[in-house]
């Protein structure tokens, strides 16, 4: 259905207001097209929540190196962003449901050629991964930017992904890894990548205007560059300690069965993250949200670099992890603030896929197989730096 023919359904006798998603400015869309969206994004952010599992199995296997973690998450996260940022700024939003079909089935033939991958196949698969699974989030950043409050549709979308992530990493922490190893993970994460192809049937056809009234295609201006790049910076602190949890597991004494659960616990706490971050949507300043959550994130790293016991280690992962998702769906009204045209909010999510890319890229510099608590000082580091970037806008806008 095109915008036109779209908006001449919402005015079409016996259609209640309630048949479509209010919030959504210009064409509206139906709840049924809504979810849709959002489901994809589920999906393309599936294997983010995955990679410290599933890679830390490949190193088990003596498949990868643990330098060979970081730099084979930055590959895949690298791809993932610029593609997603590259169609935001040059794609069109029309043909979604072909798009997304044929850039779910490329994911799948992917994700199945990782099981016969070892070393550097295996960074050149994931690397290639990252593309379809640019194509699908960016169909749902397109939704999503065009809402009228989107941090409230970005928490739910990180709600989502904590839930969906939650279910795997236990799934694959408690069933599938220690039978089938990695290869079984990731026939796990192609199964659920099929799954995009008959949820592409249902995806809006199209996309009309952003809510500020304006295309969001192009390139943002120099403010919302900057707010950008407190995204970076913010987003990659948390992407670089993240992926060597089960290494700083080891390195504090525990067992590997320690890391796994720490990290589906705070996947677990994710989803209540995202809940909450739903419900003060709109009524805190993100500034607040980033200074409360920065404290817990250097609590938790704190707790990662000394000999910690099994419980507190895994409770502050789960702290860790609620904090995470609280905060990642106020780093876009942070973009709208500073760029009011949207075009920096399309970027955002690339952005943040971006950070999932530079944060373990510079921890593989910071790492080595024996000392992996480098990348605790690099992830203070980059969040100090997110954070000042962030309260000189909050100040910037107060002043204005």
């Amino acid at each position: 259905m095109t915008p036109s023919a779209r908006s001449a359904a919402a005015l079409a006798p016996g259609q209640t207001p309630d048949d479509l998603v209010a919030e959504v400015a210009g064409p509206p869309f139906t709840p049924t097209e809504a979810a849709a969206s959002i489901g994809l994004g589920l999906l393309a952010l599936l294997i983010s929540g995955l990679m410290g599992l599933l890679l830390a199995a490949l190193v088990e296997e003596h498949r990868l190196t643990a330098s060979g973690i970081g730099l084979t998450v930055m590959l895949e996260a690298l791809t993932t962003g610029v593609v997603t940022s590259l169609a935001g700024m040059v794609l069109k939003p029309v043909r979604l449901r072909t798009i997304a079909a044929i850039a779910a089935a490329v994911l799948v033939a992917i994700d199945l050629a990782t099981v016969r991958a070892s070393g550097p196949t295996v960074m050149l698969a994931r690397g290639l991964a990252g593309v379809p699974e640019g194509i699908l989030l960016w169909i749902s950043i397109g939704f999503i930017s065009r809402t009228v409050t989107p941090e409230r549709w970005a928490a739910i979308l990180f709600t989502g992904m904590g839930l969906s992530q939650l279910a795997v990493a236990f799934g694959l922490s408690t069933l599938v890894l220690p039978r089938y190893g990695a290869n079984g993970g990731y026939v796990v994460v192609a199964a659920a990548a099929a799954l995009a192809i008959p949820l592409a049937v249902f995806l809006p056809r199209s996309l009309g205007a952003s809510a500020a009234g304006g295309d969001t295609s192009g390139a943002p201006p120099l403010k919302g560059w900057i707010a950008l790049l407190g995204t970076l910076c913010m987003a990659a602190s948390l992407t670089a300690v993240a992926i060597y949890v089960v290494p700083l597991a080891k390195q504090a004494g525990l067992s590997i069965a320690v890391g796994r659960t720490a990290i589906w616990v705070g996947l677990g706490c994710q989803m209540a993250g995202g809940v909450l971050a739903t419900a003060i949507a709109g009524r805190v300043r993100y500034i607040t949200v980033f200074y409360v959550t920065a404290a817990v994130f250097l609590a938790t790293w704190l707790t990662y670099a000394v000999q910690a016991p099994a419980w507190l280690f895994i409770g502050m992962s789960g702290l860790s992890g609620l904090a995470a998702f609280v905060a990642g769906p106020f780093l876009v009204p942070m973009t709208v603030e500073a760029d009011p045209s949207r075009r920096a909010t399309m970027q955002s999510g690339a952005v943040q896929l971006l950070a999932g890319a530079f944060g373990p890229l510079l921890a593989a510099f910071v790492v080595s197989d024996r000392n992996v608590r480098g990348v605790l000082l690099l992830g203070v580091g980059l969040q100090v730096v997110g954070l000042g970037v962030a309260t000189v806008l909050s100040r910037t806008r107060v002043r204005a």
